[in-house]
């Protein structure tokens, strides 16, 4: 069984309520859909239940029904979300007219079902921007604590299996920050650590990478990398994390051997941590060309709930396996 098919399966085994803020948007709703009829999360769709039916409908969905789906503009319990949202921001200067029309807001919406107790996880962004998406997030559920960042880490599944896990790295961050400081360097680190437990299953050897290898260039640049890894060490001793090193010393043995002897990370890692966003970006597409790599993500990390964002030109199947990852990161 391979890595997809283990969280779709631990997915079915833990069914976690997901909510789904685009929930009229056609590729979300043949995704719900197909968790819906896999049984692999019990689906809350924000959206007019007679479009929502209607599209499925016309499209043979059978198993829409099975989701409860949730109309801002009629449901009595959108007041009580906009109470919430109100005792949330009062103190930044919200209204509680300005808190009832964003209950009504899908994206705002489904933030506040998640601090209410009411689900567990989120996934959007079939329709919207990553700022629209990540604003809500921050307003109302906020960052994990002791975590100031958030940040999005990619599974790369490559054909070169001599290299990370049989061929599968974890790269971060390749979605959010455009240049992290040493501090949220290493707590992009700390977060992708339980990301590769919690979603990929093996254990992480961490590679905080460089242009230079234990000194062998001198630049301010490398000196954020060499200082981060020393945050990140101290954060979390109990994992294996060193740097800063090249992207060759990281993955290759001979490499790793002769430009940083005795390194436990050093020629084996299976986590990359790029140091800036231009560089992680860059990197993973060079992958998936070159390589025949497939990316799966970004998977968003470091918030206090799993919130996902999608790419706009997402597929049905992006969907459906995102929706499954959230389901998991739910589950811890």
């Amino acid at each position: 069984m391979n890595l997809l098919d283990q969280i779709m399966t631990r997915a079915k085994a833990n069914p976690q309520r997901i909510v789904l803020p685009e929930g009229t948007e056609i590729r979300t709703i043949k995704a719900a859909d197909i968790i819906l009829k896999e049984k692999a999360a019990k689906l809350i769709l924000i959206g007019d239940e007679n479009e929502i039916l209607r599209l499925a409908a016309e499209n043979n969905l059978t198993h829409i029904s099975q989701a409860q789906i949730f109309n801002p503009a009629t449901n009595p319990k959108t007041e009580t979300y906009a109470n919430l949202l109100y005792e949330i921001r009062k103190s930044k200067g919200l209204t509680e007219q300005e808190a009832g029309l964003l209950a009504q807001n899908p994206l705002y919406l489904a933030c506040l079902m998640i601090k209410n107790g009411d689900a567990d996880g989120e996934l959007a962004g079939a329709q919207n921007t990553t700022g629209n998406v990540l604003r809500p997030a921050f307003q109302i559920v906020k960052t994990l604590p002791g975590v100031s960042v958030v940040s999005g880490a990619l599974l790369l599944f490559t054909p070169t299996t001599q290299y990370g896990e049989n061929g599968l790295l974890v790269f971060a961050d390749c979605a959010v920050n455009p240049c992290p400081t040493a501090q949220e360097l290493a707590e992009i680190a700390v977060v992708t650590a339980d990301t590769t437990r919690t979603i990929a299953g093996f254990e992480p050897r961490i590679a905080m990478l460089s242009f230079s290898t234990k000194g062998s260039a001198k630049h301010e640049l490398a000196d954020k990398v060499i200082e981060a890894t020393r945050i990140a060490q101290n954060l979390r001793p109990d994992l294996l994390i060193d740097g800063e090193m090249q992207a060759d010393a990281a993955l290759v043995p001979s490499v790793g051997s002769s430009k940083a002897p005795g390194s436990k990370v050093a020629g084996k890692a299976n986590v990359l941590i790029f140091p800036d966003l231009q560089a992680g970006n860059i990197a993973y597409k060079l992958v998936e060309r070159f390589a025949g790599a497939q990316a799966i993500g970004p998977i968003l990390q470091g918030i206090a709930a799993p919130i996902n964002d999608l790419s706009r030109g997402c597929s049905v199947e992006d969907i459906v396996r995102m929706i499954t990852i959230t389901a998991n990161q739910a589950m811890k």
